[in-house]
């Protein structure tokens, strides 16, 4: 490809061929001479302290070079996270926290003497009740993200009483877990006064600067390499117990030592989706025009770190509502600490809002589709601002279109195929855009080759073959003359993979060095120097601005699915998603985003779910075999695909962030599908066959001849 018609290409991921060769190394792979493995011991109470250690049956095994607990590691400096405040001092603030570390010369041997740490407590009473109506409920001044806690415009009350058509719905969901195919690992190595960590993060450099914090370092006197990187959804966006504890336990034994968690403490230490608790009300006239919006959003904390899922957001965005009230409210217990989890915020808040809107559809007599294109803003509600450019209206029509909408019946439980149940549904998705400054460098080599090098991070999204094609579209050079450096803070700073935020922030950076790296070598008549000519760009300035528009991207998701009447199983057959996302920059690696995140969504609504267990005080589905995420039998046909946006206002790529805006909206497309189907409303997602079952008999009572 040159670089006329590099950008928008189906260019093949470039580390495609390592990895399925084993080639790419991941943060427990990186070998250093003398290596040790280290494995963690997590706390047998719910909540506590810890009254002894006894560590001598773990040292006097075979291999065990050293215990660590809070009594002999290293003392840490002070950090904003206070989940990473490990081995500090004897309380155990929820099951799972990390009480002590064994390091040994081989893995097995370090399991085998975690098993042998003698750990006697203290337990105090715990409460992991999360409940709607409970009396220490409080309203954070800010969820995540920054966004207020509560946001009000005119008179709910008011304008909710005096509608014509009224929802008032409550819908229940269960926590969520990241479980990224590679765990959270980490190899540190201390060498004349240098740290080195490999570690599988979402983001190296904010790796080291909270090690440089924690550890009373120069960051300048710490690498942290993140080359390659097995998914992270939100769980690597900061950074987690083992890289400390990976740093401390080298220091300790001097030795380098790698600390991969074992996938069944992941859900106390890496964080999770909290559930939520959602009351949503809308009222409206005859029309279906909304004229009262409430979203009331209760979830949990922990009491180590606030963490607060802004779900009551997407409410503010979305649609009409010139009475609208969205707040959130906390109860902090004995949890571990949730944290990010694919479009925080979104994912859950846009399950209950487009279930409400589908439950508003069926209240007014109004086909789904046409209810929300009534309902489409002048502006963004909320804000006041205008829209950078705003697709909804578009996806919806093009996605009805595809799926073929028209005509659909609209009556509930009455399409049969034998002894299954058929529906179909329609949900909207939305994610905002992202932006922050960002660093790079582009060099060109005497020999025609370019170097483009930024520390981005590559979760297995593309990031390396899409900055190469951002590189050599600036260039005008031919794709495969562009080399790319990415995954280490020796490279130019760069902010971390979250937020749909990542080709936006790294790739603005890169087309504006490579931008004016073009322009410097069409003044140079004599070609490049031998040393090559390297130019360094900084977007500070251009993304610094608070944008005077708001900067969303939008979505439309239909579903089709089959319910078994006789034992609840529902499947879906098909899943269609288009997607209003600026210019899509690699089609090839943006399809298996938008598929990606539709099928986590599928997981969503009908496997995936993870209870608190009351009296253990921990979550009961801690490992794959009881946390089910949807596999390819679970997904016979999804489809995604774009409508083309032109959006002048948010980079020189003209790009919205898709990482993300994929799972928003798929799981409610599959509930108001089973709606359809049923004809009964399931508020409590997974749709498992037991909840299913529970209405069945309703439907096969009402329909003559079943």
């Amino acid at each position: 490809m040159s670089g006329s018609d590099v950008l928008g290409g189906d260019a093949v991921r470039r580390e495609a061929r390592d990895k399925v060769t084993g080639r790419a190394r991941y943060a427990a792979e990186a070998y250093s001479p003398g290596r040790a493995y280290a494995w963690p011991v997590a706390a047998g109470i719910p909540r506590g302290r810890v009254t002894s250690i006894d560590s001598g049956p773990a040292l006097a095994l075979p291999g065990v070079l050293a215990v660590l607990t809070h009594d002999n590691s290293p003392r840490l400096g002070p950090c904003d996270d206070a989940t990473l405040a490990v081995l500090q001092d004897a309380r155990v603030p929820h099951r799972g926290w990390y009480v002590a570390l064994v390091v040994a010369d081989t893995l097995e041997n370090a399991r085998a003497g975690a098993a042998a740490v003698d750990v006697s407590y203290e337990a105090e009473e715990h409460d992991v009740r999360l409940t709607g109506d409970r009396p220490d409920l409080y309203t954070p001044e800010e969820a995540n993200g920054g966004y207020p806690g509560v946001r009000e415009r005119g008179d709910v009350e008011v304008a909710f009483a005096a509608a014509e058509v009224r929802v008032d719905a409550t819908y229940t969901l269960t926590a969520l877990h990241n479980h990224p195919m590679e765990p959270h690992a980490s190899t540190a190595e201390w060498r004349d006064g240098r740290l080195t960590v490999h570690d599988s993060s979402q983001g190296a450099g904010t790796v080291r600067d909270v090690l440089a914090k924690m550890f009373g370092m120069d960051r300048h006197d710490i690498t942290v390499v993140s080359e390659h990187v097995g998914g992270g959804f939100g769980s690597k966006g900061t950074p987690r117990p083992q890289v400390v504890l990976a740093a401390m336990a080298a220091r300790h034994t001097a030795r380098p030592v790698t600390l991969a968690l074992p996938r069944r403490q992941l859900a106390a230490v890496v964080g999770h989706r909290a559930p939520t608790v959602h009351r949503v009300r809308i009222g409206a006239g005859p029309d279906g025009v909304i004229t009262a919006l409430e979203h009331d959003v209760v979830t949990h904390t922990s009491r180590v770190r606030e963490f607060v899922e802004q779900a009551a957001v997407p409410a503010r965005v979305m649609y009409t509502s010139p009475n609208s009230r969205t707040v959130h409210r906390v109860a902090a217990l004995d949890v571990p600490s949730p944290s990010w989890m694919r479009a925080p915020g979104e994912a859950s808040g846009m399950y209950a809002l487009e279930s409400a809107m589908d439950e508003l559809a069926e209240a007014a007599g109004i086909d789904p589709v046409e209810l929300r294109m009534r309902n489409e803003p002048d502006a963004e509600p909320d804000s006041g601002r205008p829209f950078s450019s705003r697709g909804l209206v578009a996806c919806l029509r093009e996605g009805a279109r595809r799926f073929g909408w028209e005509g659909r019946d609209p009556r509930p439980g009455v399409r049969w195929e034998g002894d299954l149940l058929l529906g179909t549904g329609v949900a909207a998705s939305t994610y905002p855009v992202l932006i922050s400054p960002s660093r790079a460098s582009a060099q060109a080599d005497a020999d025609g080759t370019y170097r483009i090098a930024v520390n981005a991070t590559d979760l297995g999204t593309g990031a390396r073959t899409v900055l190469a094609q951002i590189a050599a579209d600036a260039l005008g050079a031919s794709l495969e003359s562009v080399r790319i450096d990415i995954g280490s803070t020796d490279l130019p700073a760069a902010p971390l993979a979250g937020g749909s935020a990542g080709t936006a922030s790294w790739g603005w950076a890169v087309h504006k060095a490579a931008s004016a790296l073009a322009v410097r070598l069409s003044k140079l008549p004599g070609g490049v120097p031998a040393g090559g000519l390297t130019v360094t760009a900084d977007t500070k300035a251009e993304t610094s601005q608070e944008p005077p528009y708001a900067r969303h991207a939008f979505g439309a998701v239909f579903a089709e699915v089959q319910v078994d009447a006789v034992t609840g199983e529902v499947r879906v057959r098909r899943l269609l998603g288009i997607y209003a996302a600026g210019r899509i920059l690699n089609s090839r690696t943006a399809r298996s985003q938008f598929i990606g995140g539709m099928t986590m969504g599928l997981g969503m609504a009908l496997t995936e779910g993870s209870t608190m267990d009351p009296a253990f005080g921990d979550f009961a589905e801690c490992d794959l075999a009881l946390y089910h995420v949807p596999v390819s039998a679970d997904v016979p046909v999804v489809q995604a695909d774009w409508i083309e946006e032109d959006d002048p206002h948010l980079n020189p790529m003209g790009s919205k962030g898709i990482g993300e805006i994929g799972i928003v909206g798929t799981a409610a497309a599959i509930g108001n599908a089973v709606h359809h189907a049923v004809g009964a409303r399931l508020r409590e997602p997974p749709l498992t066959p037991d909840k299913v079952l529970a209405h069945l008999h309703r439907t096969r009572a009402a329909s003559p001849g079943r």
